[in-house]
């Protein structure tokens, strides 16, 4: 059993992080800690209390967001059917991180190395799974090498979020746009 203390301190790591979350999901990932640790109610130094540096907030707070995209698109693509149903939940995953994973798109190159090796693995576990079930849709796919169809998938919805400013500066482009990029997509894979 944890001691109040041990909670205590796991909820205070928690606040970290959710906090950092939304912080960069907004300023982006030049926020400061002293940022972070006023928003969190927090003082600055308790932050390195819990991580030992700036990189290792980014690293675990970016591997925490991949294993729950992961894990969330892992349960999600083994109900689904269809490459239709696995584009749709793809989208759902990401409109409720939209902020976020654009972000993570945006300034990828400026992240700490093993933060941006999380973010690989985030696309490696989406890249898997749409593997998976256009195998079981082989028939009704054009003979298309299916790396390259998956990379034109998510260079389609990087290219939009990205370009928020451009479609959609007051709507998450996610939602006015996903349904259309998921139809457009198949209709261009499909025979």
């Amino acid at each position: 059993m944890k001691s109040k203390r041990q909670l205590q301190k796991e909820n205070t790591r928690k606040k970290i992080l959710e906090t950092a979350y939304q912080i960069y999901s907004e300023q982006g990932f030049s926020a400061t800690t002293a940022v972070i640790a006023k928003e969190a109610g927090v003082s600055h130094g308790t932050i390195f209390v819990h991580f030992s540096s700036l990189d290792e907030l980014l690293c675990c707070l970016i591997q925490d967001f991949g294993d729950a995209l992961g894990s969330e698109i892992h349960r999600l693509a083994e109900t689904k059917d269809n490459i239709e149903e696995l584009l749709k939940a793809h989208l759902d995953v990401l409109a409720r991180h939209e902020k976020f994973y654009t972000r993570l798109i945006a300034e990828r190159s400026l992240l700490p190395e093993e933060a941006r090796l999380s973010f690989s693995n985030i696309q490696s576990i989406v890249a898997y799974h749409f593997n998976k079930v256009s195998e079981r849709e082989n028939n009704t796919c054009k003979d298309i090498p299916v790396h390259l169809l998956f990379n034109t998938w998510m260079g389609l919805i990087h290219y939009y979020l990205l370009n928020k400013d451009l479609f959609s500066p007051d709507t998450p482009i996610l939602e006015r746009y996903g349904s259309e990029l998921t139809e457009t997509f198949l209709k261009l894979i499909r025979k």
